[in-house]
């Protein structure tokens, strides 16, 4: 309690009243709830004319910044499912890819095995072919080599033989009658 109005209350002649409590339980004094109720409607109407507006105008620009951003959500949504679709098709893609070149790989080994098995065996036929050859010049060769081998040897033989047994007639008549034989041929 102040000191001024416990010298009002000594003045009046009766009991100090305290401030904290009001005369009706619920209900302030009348000229509390008028003067109450004229500040709080001044101030309630000064809010609504000055700021009301701009509480307004905030509202306003936070439900289009709101609606803005779940706009771009939107927007990033529709992209990143169209993208996420197209990474799926990309995977299908990339197996049917897959697929295909597995296929071509393996046709492209049996292709190099074929050709692989027909230029062995033309090698081989050319080889066997080769080989024929060189057996039938050997031999040819050896039959040449051999012939000669027996001429120089027959003519080696018969050098001896005439030097040891012939005499000069012999010998005249062999030669007329070569003579004889190359004339007539």
């Amino acid at each position: 309690m102040s000191l001024l109005s416990t010298i009002f209350i000594a003045a009046e002649g009766g009991e100090p009243i305290d401030d904290a409590r009001s005369i009706h339980w619920l209900w302030p004094a009348d000229a509390e709830l008028i003067y109450g109720s004229i500040a709080s409607i001044l101030i309630f109407g000064a809010l609504f004319k000055f700021a009301g507006p701009a509480i307004k105008k905030a509202m306003a620009d936070r439900t289009a910044r709101i609606q803005t951003e779940l706009d771009e959500s939107a927007a990033a949504k529709a992209e990143a499912e169209a993208e996420a679709a197209q990474i799926r098709q990309a995977a299908g893609d990339i197996d049917a890819e897959r697929q295909r070149r597995f296929a071509e790989a393996d046709a492209e080994a049996e292709q190099l095995l074929a050709d692989g098995r027909d230029r062995l065996e033309a090698e081989v036929a050319e080889i066997e072919a080769r080989g024929e050859a060189d057996i039938v010049t050997a031999a040819g060769r050896v039959g040449d080599e051999l012939r000669a081998e027996i001429s120089r040897l027959a003519s080696a033989a018969t050098d001896r033989m005439m030097a040891d047994g012939l005499d000069d007639a012999t010998q005249q008549e062999l030669i007329e009658g070569f003579i004889s034989k190359v004339g007539a041929s």
